[in-house]
């Protein structure tokens, strides 16, 4: 075990992932809660776009990433808020853009394809330092923004109409959760990849459910169990030579089984015989 550590990829690679590990739990609480856990996927489409564009004009994809995430999350945001009746129409119209954007762009001369597979399937033991500083940085201004309005976006997540009624800037609300979103699968693309980002951001959260404990502790869970699939995902790439990014995931879905079996033993036990 001592000699994984021994290689900077690996240190860097454990970091990096940790980070996500609290990062998308945090946000996918709120998403499951919301009833929206596939809007992950849609977003990665957008990012992709965004990867494509940083290739070919020579930009940090990582951060052309996060911001066409950012601009395609304000706008879902803007128009689902004006056609909410239409909601899942206009979320598909910019996910199936957003794919098609990256797909035009990848083609083009300056994006290399190799590298541009990393950010879809995920690399984190190629990870660099500059990477993670970033990840580090968008990650506290998440944390440090769900904080700030905790209590307002659990009552939000919780019923919608109820926070409109109390006075609660919602259409705000909703804006603020869509970008920390964004910037979340922005700065996950990189470790798990694009194909995976949704999955940290809802798997772990369904470990924790079954338990049936309160928002915060169900989170705490969340993030628990996330922190634990790294470490065991990060490991068994390392010895077994799998890829990281699904390793990690995979161990994610194993502690949900795991989870949701012991849960119903517990209640099965507890139950007056």
């Amino acid at each position: 075990m001592p000699e994984m550590f021994e290689f900077d990829f690996m240190r860097r690679a454990f970091l990096a992932g940790l980070l996500i590990a609290v990062i998308c739990p945090v946000m996918g609480t709120f998403l499951v809660v919301r009833r929206q856990s596939l809007i992950g996927d849609g977003l990665g489409h957008i990012a992709f776009a965004g990867v494509s564009a940083g290739w070919l004009l020579g930009f940090q994809p990582v951060l052309s990433a996060a911001l066409f995430t950012v601009l395609g999350a304000v706008a879902i945001e803007k128009v689902r808020s004006l056609r909410s009746e239409f909601s899942d129409m206009v979320l598909a119209i910019f996910f199936y853009t957003g794919m098609a954007l990256a797909v035009v762009l990848s083609s083009m001369k300056g994006s290399g394809g190799v590298d541009l597979l990393s950010f879809l399937f995920g690399s984190i033991v190629t990870v660099s330092m500059e990477e993670v500083c970033i990840v580090s940085g968008i990650g506290l201004f998440t944390i440090f923004a769900i904080g700030l309005f905790y209590r307002q976006l659990i009552y939000l997540s919780f019923d919608e109409n109820a926070a409109t009624v109390s006075g609660l800037p919602v259409a705000r609300l909703n804006l603020l959760l869509s970008v920390l979103t964004a910037l979340t699968i922005a700065v996950s693309m990189r470790i798990v990849g694009l194909l995976l980002v949704s999955a940290m951001m809802v798997i772990p959260v369904a470990c924790a459910l079954p338990w049936r404990r309160g928002f915060t502790a169900t989170m705490l869970l969340a993030v628990a169990a996330a922190v634990a699939a790294v470490l065991a995902g990060l490991t068994l790439s390392f010895y077994a030579d799998l890829a990281p990014g699904g390793a990690i995931v995979l161990v994610a879905a194993l502690l949900f089984v795991a989870s949701e079996t012991a849960a119903f033993s517990c209640r099965r036990a507890s139950r007056p015989s």
